[in-house]
């Protein structure tokens, strides 16, 4: 087995000048199961928003994810009777309790697994939490490093049975049951919500009932956010135990079927788990097994898993010998996105050496094609896409080419012909939403009144930030790309006068956009042209696209103009300005209800999965220059110890400090900085090796 990778969280490294309750407040982790369930929190052990819970089942439709265990009381009562609690909760506002900050020794991740060291008084714990792979199972685990005579450690969970996107579901109105035999434990919401089953793995333990109790919680960053902020969560009891040194103690909270749950001992599940993350780095290319980047491949496993659902999909799959995979877009609250999926598939499953899952998921969404598209989402709990958007599609080419690149799959290739041909044929005849070709100019032309169509999809009720109705940058990159990979693979069927077709297009298109985009004014592209308000001189990244794909639309006199533009006006550490400073729209940062909170999204603030086009344009312009282009990367290093430890924020403030926002763990951030690093190394992408992680430290320091 390799060497531990280790991510590391010391107190005792913290500025003095910084307050440790924000830290801890401020620092949050994050374990999945496969299944898009999960189990989240503060470092601190506060819950300070309604996605975060021990337990986050993924449940069939029409469930979807159900918030099963909202918290875990954890407490010491002393022989004196004194009673030390090592989790926090907020009540009111203003009155929240952290007891971490004058106990907790450190916090890490071991293989992506977080660990909490606590040193209350004379006892000293060492705390784990995990989920096994494709089960809705948390593993709660204490290891006693010392402890004096006669201290109990006392367990209560918190349960609420509720969609986690929902803060003002109320759990009185469930009629909770508690249900005991023996050693297992059961708790009841109704006969359409599943079962919590619960078991203490420590003989000396025993539950004492309270005949249930609800607590009241706020919750500060829905406050912040503008939503309701507070929650009603309900406990039966609490377990209760002798702790001596050198013991370790498990709870283990679940939804599956107690043959599931007992099929295995904790420490065989958590060497399993190991073992399996361990094979992870293992099989990722080689310039990505070691040092801090090994924990993105961590990382880069919580985005991908196996709906819980969607029968249909599971049917047509055996039926081909093929799995259903997803990507989860990002953490808390995000579903499966087509945009981002095919955006992010090369760096979580090629760069990652999960060639497997990477043509599941091109199969997978190759099901869900209407009419010349591919979903935007699939919603919680559904099994039928939502359809409106106007470059997810064309993202899907990109996707299919990285992953011949690697694999060289002939046969998923042509399995997949019929459905290219057909999606390139419906955005010349025109399909849904107003995507169609210009045939005067042999552009691609989208929206339609009260949609949001490109990745830019900021809307609050009727008002839709960014329509960027008209012909629009990167979608014609991203168009342009996909006929000419289209013509390239139907050459190599021999399908010769098809691919002459789309040539011809793909020539009008290039011609066109090199006349059309070029805006002299500023020395870079033009957003949108032919928009509802003429062209728009907005300087954006989306100009990016039409230089960093395989097949480049603008004409390589342009590239380093734009290149320079962009490194002045919208390159930050850790990713791209949506917009230039020096435009009236400009918002330098993302805060507020959600109203305020949208009128920035695309208007200045950073995203983080930006750096991956940017780097593949640069690299375009500089083939030779992989060390300068590696040095855009470094900014993320000192992200990876904030937000969520180990992983890439959604979303960053557009000026200094770049306060991380929005979720805090997201698939194409995870995706495009891991295949980036994996592109500026040395020997470069597709050669493999097996060299060591080494152990590294991404603590706080002064």
């Amino acid at each position: 087995m390799n060497e531990v990778p280790q991510c590391v969280f010391k107190l005792s490294n913290v500025d003095e000048k910084t307050s440790i309750t924000d830290l801890l407040l401020s620092r949050e982790w994050l374990v999945t199961n496969g299944l898009s369930g999960y189990a989240s929190g503060t470092i601190g052990n506060v819950n300070t928003w309604r996605y975060h819970g021990i337990l986050v089942s993924a449940e069939a439709e029409p469930l979807g994810r159900i918030m099963i265990v909202k918290n875990l009381s954890e407490q010491l009562r002393f022989s004196s009777g004194k009673i030390i609690s090592i989790t926090g909760e907020e009540t009111e506002p203003g009155t929240i309790d952290v007891p971490g900050e004058g106990q907790l020794h450190e916090f890490r991740l071991e293989y992506g697994i977080p660990i909490w060291h606590y040193k209350v008084e004379d006892v000293e714990i060492e705390r784990t939490i995990f989920m096994l792979h494709r089960q809705n199972t948390v593993y709660v685990n204490y290891r006693i490093l010392s402890a004096p005579k006669a201290v109990q450690l006392e367990l209560r969970p918190f349960v609420s049975f509720r969609p986690p996107q929902e803060s003002d579901y109320n759990p009185q109105a469930l009629p909770f049951a508690l249900h005991m035999q023996n050693d297992r434990y059961e708790v009841s919401a109704g006969e359409n919500l599943p079962r919590l089953r619960m078991s203490l793995r420590y003989e000396r333990a025993y539950f004492v009932t309270e005949g249930g109790m609800n607590r009241d919680t706020f919750f500060r960053k829905d406050a912040e956010r503008g939503y309701e902020a507070r929650h009603v969560s309900w406990t039966p009891g609490f377990f209760q135990m002798p702790i001596t040194p050198g013991q370790e103690i498990t709870l283990i909270l679940s939804t599956e079927s107690w043959a599931n749950i007992e099929a295995m001992s904790p420490s065989e599940a958590l060497a399993f788990e190991r073992q399996r993350r361990s094979g992870l780095i293992e099989h990722a290319e080689s310039s990505v097994q070691s040092g801090i980047v090994a924990e993105l491949v961590l990382a880069a496993d919580q985005f991908l898993f196996e709906p819980r659902g969607r029968l249909r999909d599971k049917v047509q799959a055996h039926a081909m010998d093929d799995k259903v995979r997803a990507v989860i877009a990002g953490y808390h609250w995000f579903t499966d996105w087509g945009r981002d999926t095919m955006i992010a598939l090369e760096g979580l499953t090629l760069t990652t050496g999960r060639y497997s899952d990477a043509r599941g998921i091109l199969r997978t969404f190759n099901r869900y094609v209407r009419n010349g598209l591919i979903p935007n989402f699939i919603p919680e709990g559904a099994d039928e896409g939502v359809y409106h958007t106007a470059d997810a599609t064309l993202w899907y080419f990109h996707a299919l080419d990285r992953y011949l690149a690697y694999t060289d799959d002939r046969i998923t290739l042509r399995f997949l012909l019929p459905s290219l041909i057909s999606i390139i044929e419906h955005h010349i005849q025109g399909t849904w939403f107003g995507i169609h070709v210009d045939a005067s100019d042999g552009l691609i032309i989208q929206g339609e009144e009260g949609y949001q169509l490109t990745w830019m999809d900021a809307k609050v009720d009727d008002w839709v930030v960014t329509p960027r109705r008209g012909k629009a940058v990167e979608i014609n990159g991203l168009f342009y790309n996909a006929l000419c990979l289209l013509a390239e693979w139907l050459e190599a069927e021999r399908e010769t006068s098809t691919a002459r077709k789309y040539k011809e297009h793909a020539e009008k298109l290039r011609k066109s956009f090199n006349e059309r985009f070029w805006f002299g004014g500023g020395n870079y592209l033009y957003d949108v042209i032919d928009g509802e308000n003429g062209d728009d001189s907005a300087c954006r990244p989306n100009q990016l696209i039409s230089f960093s794909l395989k097949y480049p639309v603008l004409d390589k006199k342009y590239w380093q103009p734009v290149i320079e533009i962009v490194q002045q006006m919208l390159l930050t550490p850790v990713g791209l300005r949506s917009l230039s400073p020096d435009h009236p729209d400009y918002k330098p940062k993302y805060f507020g209800d959600l109203r305020a909170r949208d009128a920035a999204y695309h208007q200045g603030t950073v995203w983080p999965w930006l750096i991956g086009p940017f780097i593949d344009a640069y690299l375009a312009l500089n083939p030779d220059s992989k060390e300068t282009a590696r040095k855009f990367l470094e900014g993320f290093i000192p992200h990876l110890n904030e937000a969520c430890i180990g992983s890439i924020s959604e979303i960053c403030d557009a000026r200094e400090p770049f306060m991380p926002r929005g979720c805090i763990s997201q698939a194409w951030s995870v995706a495009e900085v891991l295949r980036c690093w994996a592109k500026t190394s040395y020997p470069s992408n597709n050669e493999k090796g097996r060299s060591k992680p080494e152990r590294y430290d991404a603590g706080i320091s002064s």
